[in-house]
């Protein structure tokens, strides 16, 4: 018997991987996006809120989004990466088609509570960006961790090198305090970091397979924002310029959702460094009934952590879903 789709609320700051991710779950047929919620991070909030609202819209969409946190809890606000994803968030498109879409005009916090008041038990929420709106919601609602049915998070490393500094991932070094709150809380956690991130590599040639098939305007805005973001990752590693394509980073977090054996997992206690010159490393205890006894923190705050991955599955899955009639 086929299951219920999950239901998911999309935290993210598009950014163009950002944007492979809500397309791969909304082309997905055992994904439903219930909500989308916007933070900084790959662009300004308020960037990141209108990325959302027109990549929705070119595709279709009849979605909630709102606009979230516009900058960390404790540390001056980081300069949006525009060699990365371009000014825009969106690989500088050279043209936007007009559209009619609006904010929900809750902010991201109070929609993630709201929601998952109404419906308990029953949402997975997605974060690709850094964890304002979480840490944030999580002060509105102490419950939230049961409220919830899952939160799968792509950030950290744990033996992969960052990719902002020797050890810290973008969107946890971009508000390491947040990050501590939210791995401190005894939600049902699956971090997807660079340990996978980085072992997955997805070619031009694929968006540009894509968009040749489908023939829309969503894919040919991805594949637009994709060959500025394979340019910049072609340009800094070798072995992505061999192939020209970008590393999957968030949609590999939807990947796990609806594939999780894809995965090999780690179990243990997730601490997130604040302070000196590891801020923003995430550090793996395995050790962790100890540690929280030594620390005095709820011994069940136990994580999941993505080490190894089926790559070539992945782009096969990536591609598939993408293909897939999705879009009227």
């Amino acid at each position: 018997m086929k299951r219920e789709p999950y239901k998911v609320i999309f935290d993210t700051d598009p950014g163009v991987d950002d944007a492979m991710a809500l397309y791969f779950a909304l082309a997905h047929p055992d994904i439903e996006v219930i909500g989308i919620t916007t933070t900084f991070g790959n662009v300004a909030v308020e960037q990141a809120a209108v990325n959302a609202l027109y990549l929705t819209a070119l595709a279709g969409a009849s979605i909630p989004v709102t606009q979230g946190i516009a900058a960390p809890l404790t540390l001056p606000p980081p300069v949006p990466p525009a060699h990365v994803h371009g000014a825009d968030g969106l690989g500088n498109l050279p043209e936007r088609r007009p559209v009619q879409a609006t904010l929900d005009p809750r902010a991201s916090a109070r929609f993630i509570v709201d929601m998952a008041r109404a419906q308990p038990g029953e949402i997975t929420l997605v974060a690709v960006g850094p964890l304002g709106n979480l840490a944030l919601a999580l002060a509105i609602e102490p419950r939230l961790p049961h409220l919830l049915r899952e939160v799968i998070l792509m950030g950290g490393t744990v033996l992969e090198p960052g990719n902002v500094s020797a050890v810290a991932e973008a969107n946890i070094a971009n508000d390491p305090h947040a990050a501590a709150q939210v791995f401190a809380a005894p939600w049902r956690l699956t971090m997807v970091g660079l340990d996978v991130t980085h072992r997955v590599i997805l070619p031009l040639s694929m968006f540009k397979a894509i968009a040749d098939q489908q023939q829309h305007p969503a894919t040919s805005t991805l594949h637009q924002a994709v060959c500025f973001y394979a340019d910049f990752y072609s340009g800094l590693y070798p072995h992505v310029a061999q192939i020209h394509g970008c590393f999957g980073h968030d949609v590999l977090a939807f990947v796990y959702l609806v594939r999780p054996d894809l995965f090999t997992l780690a179990r243990g206690r997730i601490s997130v460094l604040t302070e000196g010159p590891l801020q923003g490393q995430t550090v793996l205890s395995s050790h962790y009934d100890a540690d929280a006894a030594l620390a005095g923190r709820r011994g069940d705050c136990v994580s999941q952590v993505c080490m190894e991955v089926d790559a070539d599955a992945c782009k096969q899955l990536v591609s598939d879903t993408l293909l897939g009639p999705w879009l009227a």
